[in-house]
C-alpha cells in the first residue's frame, strides 16, 4: 500500500496547493477586514501542509525503491535488486517522474521556509508571496498527476529492475540534483515577491529587501549545483572536459546569469531606490528561465546526458505552463511598471548605479546569446527546416567577448561613489590594481612562454578582479566599524570567480592530451610526467565488472603515485562505461582514462592522457562562489530583512 499512499499524499497535496494560492491571494483582494485576516493567516499553514504531504508522497516513492518494489512502473525502470543501497536511493530523482516530484518537494519546501521565516513581514504581503507559490506548485503537481506518476503499479510485478543508468551511478547524483534543484526552483521565491509587489503595487525598496536574502540563497545553490555538475562531468564521462555547452548545461547557466543581475539589481533597489521595473523584470525572467531548463529537460526535444526521455505531451503541458507565467507575469508588469519608475532619482555616467546597471545588462545579453544557441537548432529542427548544430565555436566567439566587460566593471562597480564618481578620484584608486595585475600576467606569460591575446585577456582580468577585490576588503578593514557579513562573502565570492577565470585561461592555454595505444610496459610521456602502465586486472563490483589499468607516474624519474583507471560493464545493461583516475593537486590535474581493447585478448588498449594545469581552480574558485553567497545570506541585517 505504499505507493498508493503516496499516490492519495499527492492527491491532497494538489487540493492543499490550490487552497494555498487561492483563498490568501483572495484575502488580499476582499474588503471586509475579519475575512481579510482570516483568509490571509490561511497561507502559513497551509505552506507547511503542503510541504507535509509532498515529503510524505516523496518518503513513499524512496521507500518503494529501498524495498525493491518492482510492482511500481517508475522503480522497475530506474532501479536493479543488485544496485547499492546509496544509489537506489537516489535512483527515486534518476528519471523523469521521480526527479519532478523532487521538484516539487524543493518547491514546497522553499515555501514552507519562507511561511516559518517570514514573521516580521506584513502579513497581506506573506499571503501574496506564498499564494502566488502556492499556484506555481499546483501547476506541477497537476503535471505529476495527469502525465508523470511515479506511482503507477506494474502487474505482475517485473522480477528486477531495468538498473539504474551506469552514468548515474555515481556519489555526484547524489548531490548535484537537489543542489541544483534548490537554486532553479528557488528563484520562484524571488518571483513570488516581485509578483506580490506587482499585485500590491508597492514596489519599493522594501520589497527588495525581503527578497534579497532568498535570492541570495538560491543563487548559493545553483552556483554549487553548477560546480558539482562540471566537475561530475569531468570526472565521469572520461572525456577530460568540464563544460561541453550542452543544452541541458546552457539550461541551468541561463538563469544563473540573470540571477547574478538579479543580485545587484536587488542591491540597488534597496539601498538607492533605482531600477525597481529592471528588478522586477530580472525576477519573473530568472524563474521563467528556469521553467524553460525544464521544458527542454523534459520534452523530448533535445538528446543530451542529462536530459530525461520522454513523451511529447509533457512537453506541451510544460510549454503551456511557461507561456501561462511568463504571460501573467509580463502582462502584470506592464500594467505596473510606470509606478516603479516613480520615485527614482538620477544618476551620473560615471557611477556604481552605472557600472551595476552596464554589467546587469551585459550578463542578459550574454543569457540571450546563451539561449539562441540553444533555441534556435530546436526551433529549424521543429519547422522542417533542416537539422542544425550550435557548439562550443558560436559559445566561445559570442559568449565570451561578451563576458570580458563584465569583468573590467567589476572592480569599478566596486569602488566608485553612488550617484555620482570622480573620474580622477576612480583612476587613482584602480592605479594599483591594474598595474599589478599587469605586471604579474606579463610574469606569467614570459615563464609559461605562450603569448596570444586570449590568454593575455583571460590572465590579466583574473588577475584584475582578484586584486582589486583585496583592494576594496584591505580599504574597508582600515575604517573603523563592524563589518558585515555581506561585505566579506560578497568580496568572497567575486574573489571567487577571478580565480575561476584564471583557472578557465590556465587550462585552455596550457593543458597536454595525449591519445596513444598501450600494452602492458608500456610508457608515454607527457609534459614532465611519465606513465607507464603496470598491469591490466579484472575486478568484480557490486554489479558490474572492469577492468582496471594500473599506470605508474614519475616525475624527472621519481615515483609520484599511481592511478587506477578502469572500464566498466554493468550486468544489467551491458553498457561500457569509463572510470577516470585522477591526481589533483594546486596547480594541476593528471588525469588517465581507458578507452576501448584494440585487440580480442584485450592485451592493447585506446589510453587517453591529460596534464591540465590550472584546472582545480575551476572547483576551487566555484567553492569560494558558493561560500560567498552562503557567508553573505547569512548576515545578521538579512536575516531582519527576510522577516526571520
Amino acid at each position: 500500500m505504499i505507493p498508493e499512499l503516496g499516490h492519495f499524499a499527492l492527491i491532497l497535496a494538489a487540493l492543499v496547493t490550490l487552497f494555498q494560492g487561492v483563498f490568501p491571494l483572495a484575502g488580499t483582494l476582499v474588503r471586509d477586514t475579519r475575512l481579510q485576516a482570516l483568509w490571509q493567516a490561511t497561507a502559513r499553514p497551509a505552506a507547511l501542509l503542503s510541504l507535509a504531504l509532498v515529503a510524505f508522497a516523496f518518503a513513499c516513492l524512496a521507500a518503494s525503491f529501498l524495498r525493491n518494489d518492482f510492482s511500481v512502473v517508475y522503480v522497475a525502470q530506474h532501479s536493479n535488486s543488485l544496485l547499492p543501497k546509496p544509489y537506489q536511493f537516489a535512483a527515486v530523482w534518476g528519471g523523469h517522474e521521480g526527479s519532478l516530484l523532487l521538484w516539487v518537494l524543493m518547491l514546497t519546501l522553499w515555501a514552507g521556509l519562507v511561511a516559518l521565516f517570514s514573521r516580521r513581514l506584513p502579513l497581506d504581503m506573506v499571503a501574496r508571496v506564498l499564494g502566488v507559490l502556492g499556484l506555481v506548485a499546483v501547476g506541477f503537481i497537476a503535471f505529476i498527476l495527469v502525465t508523470s506518476n511515479p506511482f503507477n503499479r506494474l502487474l505482475p510485478a517485473a522480477v528486477d529492475g531495468r538498473d539504474l543508468n551506469p552514468l548515474l551511478q555515481d556519489p555526484g547524483l547524489v548531490i548535484h540534483p537537489p543542489m541544483l534543484y534548490m537554486g532553479y526552483v528557488g528563484f520562484a521565491v524571488a518571483f513570488a515577491f516581485a509578483i506580490a509587489a506587482l499585485l500590491s503595487g508597492r514596489m519599493d525598496a522594501a520589497w527588495a529587501r525581503w527578497s534579497r536574502p532568498w535570492t541570495v540563497i538560491a543563487w548559493t545553490f545553483l552556483t554549487a549545483g553548477i560546480g558539482l555538475g562540471s566537475w561530475w562531468a569531468y570526472y565521469e564521462l572520461g572525456w577530460g572536459g568540464w563544460w561541453f555547452w550542452d543544452p541541458v548545461e546552457n539550461a541551468s547557466l541561463m538563469p544563473w546569469l540573470v540571477g547574478t543581475a538579479l543580485i545587484h539589481s536587488l542591491m540597488v533597489s534597496e539601498k538607492r531606490g533605482d531600477f525597481k521595473a529592471w528588478t522586477v523584470l530580472l525576477a519573473i525572467a530568472a524563474f521563467s528561465l528556469s521553467l524553460l531548463g525544464t521544458f527542454l529537460v523534459r520534452s523530448g526535444v533535445l538528446t543530451s546526458v542529462h536530459a530525461f526521455a520522454s513523451d511529447p505531451k509533457r512537453g506541451v503541458f510544460i510549454l503551456f505552463f511557461l507561456a501561462l507565467v511568463v504571460g501573467v507575469s509580463l502582462t502584470l508588469f506592464a500594467w505596473r511598471a510606470p509606478q516603479a519608475a516613480q520615485g527614482e532619482k538620477r544618476f551620473e555616467l560615471v557611477s556604481r548605479e552605472s557600472f551595476l546597471l552596464g554589467n546587469s545588462v551585459l550578463q542578459v545579453v550574454a543569457m540571450a546569446a546563451v539561449l539562441l544557441g540553444t533555441i534556435y537548432p530546436l526551433v529549424i529542427d521543429a519547422l522542417n527546416l533542416g537539422k542544425l548544430s550550435v557548439g562550443p565555436p558560436y559559445f566561445n566567439a559570442v559568449f565570451v567577448p561578451l563576458m570580458l566587460p563584465v569583468l573590467l566593471l567589476m572592480v569599478p562597480g566596486s569602488i566608485a561613489r553612488w550617484r555620482e564618481a570622480h573620474v580622477m578620484e576612480l583612476l587613482q584608486r584602480l592605479r594599483w590594481p591594474a598595474g599589478l595585475s599587469l605586471a604579474l600576467t606579463l610574469g606569467i606569460l614570459t615563464i609559461w612562454q605562450a603569448w596570444n591575446a586570449w590568454t593575455f585577456l583571460g590572465l590579466w582580468l583574473g588577475s584584475w578582479v582578484a586584486l582589486g577585490t583585496l583592494q576594496v576588503v584591505f580599504e574597508r578593514v582600515r575604517k573603523p566599524g563592524r563589518i558585515g557579513a555581506a561585505f566579506w562573502g560578497q568580496h568572497l565570492a567575486h574573489f571567487g570567480l577571478a580565480v575561476v577565470v584564471l583557472g578557465i585561461t590556465g587550462v585552455k592555454a596550457y593543458e597536454v592530451e595525449r591519445n596513444v595505444r598501450m600494452h602492458v610496459g608500456d610508457q608515454v610521456q607527457i609534459a614532465a610526467y611519465a606513465f607507464t602502465l603496470e598491469a591490466l586486472e579484472n575486478v568484480d563490483g557490486p554489479n558490474y565488472r572492469a577492468v582496471r589499468g594500473r599506470f605508474a607516474v614519475e616525475r624527472d624519474g621519481k615515483p609520484l603515485r599511481t592511478l587506477s583507471p578502469e572500464k566498466r560493464r554493468y550486468f544489467s545493461s551491458a553498457m561500457p562505461m569509463t572510470e577516470a583516475a585522477i591526481d589533483s593537486g594546486f596547480w594541476r590535474d593528471l588525469y588517465v582514462s581507458l578507452g576501448e581493447p584494440l585487440n580480442e585478448a584485450q592485451t592493447e588498449w585506446s589510453v587517453r592522457v591529460y596534464y591540465k594545469p590550472f584546472v582545480p581552480w575551476l572547483w576551487a574558485g566555484g567553492l569560494l562562489m558558493a561560500l560567498g553567497g552562503l557567508l553573505a545570506a547569512l548576515d545578521r541585517r538579512y536575516r531582519k530583512a527576510s522577516g526571520a
